[in-house]
């Protein structure tokens, strides 16, 4: 008899992080500040102050991934 664990894992996909994450990710910065950040380049992008909050609504539209933490990889 297979455990609720065993009947789960089938399903573990649905849940997991991609292998390959997204390039573009909407970044909440400390201090209420929120960017869109280029993972590839590993810095945020710059979008002028008047158009950033409809890029930031037709990314969450879309379903691009929004995190508080660092999305980028260390410097150095």
């Amino acid at each position: 008899m297979s455990s609720p664990t065993d009947v789960l894992e089938r399903y573990a996909h649905l849940w997991e992080e991609p292998d390959v994450l997204p390039r573009w990710i909407i970044w909440r910065a400390d201090a209420g500040e929120t960017f869109v950040f280029d993972r590839h380049l590993n810095i945020p992008v710059d979008v002028d102050d008047t158009s950033l909050a409809e890029v930031l609504r037709q990314m969450r539209e879309a379903g691009a991934p929004e995190t508080d933490s660092y999305p980028g990889r260390r410097c150095g």
